[in-house]
């Protein structure tokens, strides 16, 4: 499929990507009316679903994952629901394990590959009879995941009509890469500490599983993958991790129309989260990539974000 021309352009406060970022994440603030489910996954541990509807009733929902150390009221969340809400569209915001004010059953927890959660997901939002039409959006690691699902050999209900990944690490080891570098440090101290302060909380629910003393030798990161994400989910190490949970190589596989929106200003992403051939070379991937937009950002001049309005067009359109 060709490479998707944009038509984002950004207001001149927000052509940074870094003022495009931080305003996104820390400073738009919306309102929203929730209803949260809370559903049994096949481990017999639970995730948190925050729901909200449109004012009439609906055949169409779509299913929103945030990114890492995020959740379901977070405004890049919570602004596509109310946009798709507002054009007669059902949202369900996920809030990932751990994620939604209470920790999780098990010493396990979300991380960037994790399709099982998302398949389950998924299958009891059909088993609702309600919805003919699932679309599914990704937020950067959420994104990944996404991606990884559509592509790693699983089978996509055909209630699945399309999906949409943005600011999305396609490649995990050059995305980490990008976050340890110097420009990124601010974001890199409020990942790593948000993540520290969880695992701290599982140390006390888990103390066999991790001591004190390995969680204050993280640094980075890296570190805490090394430490927590790789060994709790069953791989060797964090490369391991990186390479098996790396969406860029399912990507060839995907059969469901899917939308990549990564900005060339995203500071996150490596050179390989720009996957241009795959999509050249598969038809149902539309990868368009703006000059500006920041992770996350795509702040537009008035109303809703590009990413959101740009979601519903695309839904719409391959309806």
């Amino acid at each position: 499929m060709p490479i998707v021309k944009s038509n984002f352009k950004p207001h001149l406060r927000f052509r940074s990507g870094f003022i495009a970022t931080v305003y996104s994440g820390l400073i738009r603030r919306l309102k929203i009316k929730q209803f949260r489910e809370r559903i049994i996954l096949r481990d017999d541990d639970f995730i948190d679903l925050d729901w909200s509807y449109s004012p009439t009733p609906s055949k169409s929902v779509i299913i929103l994952f945030h990114g890492l150390e995020g959740h379901g009221q977070r405004p890049y969340i919570t602004g596509a629901a109310l946009h798709f809400n507002e054009h007669n569209i059902d949202a369900i915001c996920v809030n990932f394990r751990c994620c939604s004010g209470e920790l999780n059953k098990y010493y396990t927890s979300y991380h960037s590959g994790k399709t099982d959660d998302l398949e389950d997901i998924i299958q009891h939002v059909i088993s609702l009879g309600k919805y003919d039409s699932i679309f599914l959006k990704g937020i950067s690691l959420g994104g990944n995941i996404l991606l990884k699902y559509l592509g790693d050999g699983t089978v996509v209900p055909p209630q699945v009509k399309a999906a949409m990944a943005v600011s999305v690490p396609c490649d995990l080891s050059g995305s980490a890469k990008a976050l340890h570098a110097l420009k990124n440090l601010p974001y890199h101290i409020n990942f790593k500490w948000g993540l520290i302060n969880r695992l701290k909380l599982k140390q006390k629910q888990f103390p066999e599983a991790i001591t004190k003393a390995k969680i204050r030798a993280i640094k980075t990161l890296n570190d805490f993958d090394e430490v927590y994400t790789s060994r709790a989910h069953g791989f060797k190490n964090a490369q391991d991790y990186y390479k098996k949970c790396s969406s860029l190589q399912f990507l060839n596989a995907i059969k469901t129309p899917v939308l990549i929106l990564n900005a060339l200003n995203d500071s996150f992403l490596s050179e390989d989260c720009f996957p241009f051939d795959e999509a050249k070379k598969n038809s149902n991937i539309f990868l368009e990539t703006p000059n500006r937009g920041g992770h996350v950002g795509f702040i537009s001049r008035n109303g809703y974000y590009y990413n959101e309005t740009r979601a519903l067009e695309f839904f719409l359109e391959t309806k």
